[in-house]
């Protein structure tokens, strides 16, 4: 988390590649919207190292990020208040998978 957070505050100093400081950058501009990510953005990300691949999924990842955080932001969700959280869940995820825990799903009568 010490990472995290030190991207998060300044990524321009942060101990990361300058790879992903430049695919940072790329996510940045699609935080801002799609219209911002220019031609310089990612000729930065290319002359870092990253390919065309690496900057499309960048872009797709962003940009599903923002929907996702709307989506969760309009249902008014709440998130936890003690970091170590995120830790845990993502501790039981590696071990058991996503749906670990969860109800089966309703089984659906199909349609005759």
């Amino acid at each position: 988390m010490t990472l995290v957070d030190q991207v998060r505050a300044d990524p321009d100093s942060a101990p990361i590649s300058a790879k992903l400081r430049a695919l940072l950058g790329v996510a940045a501009a699609v935080q801002r919207g799609g219209n911002h990510v220019s031609a310089q953005d990612v000729e930065d990300a290319r002359q870092a190292g990253a390919d065309d691949l690496q900057i499309h999924d960048t872009v797709l990842i962003a940009a599903a990020f923002c929907m996702y955080n709307r989506y969760v932001d309009g249902l008014a969700t709440t998130r936890p208040a003690d970091r170590s959280a995120y830790a845990t869940a993502a501790e039981a995820i590696v071990n058991h998978g996503y749906l670990a825990g969860l109800p089966a799903p309703a089984q659906l009568p199909l349609p005759s």
